[in-house]
């Protein structure tokens, strides 16, 4: 029964490399993991979806770029983007085969859990040129599409 004779002192450890090699993997994972979360939650955040749709649906955009569309992951460091309990700002990178830009999207709500309403949609591409796609109209407070 040499088994249990053993000392818990006596097991073997792992060098100190290894132990510092398994733990930046480990982080490393999870801060890639986290990095997909992020993403992931933004882009079925409703202000998001929202602004796809104005895209979409918008014939001189997708001229401009060209079908079919990719939209690519938010930079996350960019100061554009903004999101707190009654605003959210976006800057979301899209490219066809034509050219590429950035989908820059305002939205706000009245209050916590209320629906989010597009405030300004509009598409830059590289090249400068802006096309509006979205903007509340102050008649009336009807929703202008542009």
């Amino acid at each position: 029964m040499k088994f249990f004779s053993l000392s818990l002192g006596s097991r073997m450890s792992m060098p100190l490399g290894k132990q510092v090699f398994f733990a930046g993997v480990a982080a490393s994972g999870s801060c890639a993991i986290l990095y997909y979360l992020v993403q992931k939650t933004f882009s079925r955040a409703s202000y998001y979806q929202l602004a796809l749709e104005q895209l979409h649906s918008h014939p001189e955009a997708l001229e401009a770029l060209g079908t079919p569309l990719n939209v690519h992951y938010l930079r996350l460091t960019d100061k554009y983007n903004f999101v707190d309990i009654a605003d959210a700002k976006l800057k979301i990178p899209v490219s066809g085969p034509k050219s590429e830009g950035h989908l820059y999207v305002s939205s706000s709500r009245d209050a916590p859990f209320k629906r989010w309403n597009l405030q300004e949609v509009f598409l830059e591409l590289k090249d400068g040129q802006q096309i509006p796609l979205f903007k509340p109209s102050r008649d009336n407070d009807e929703v202008k599409k542009e």
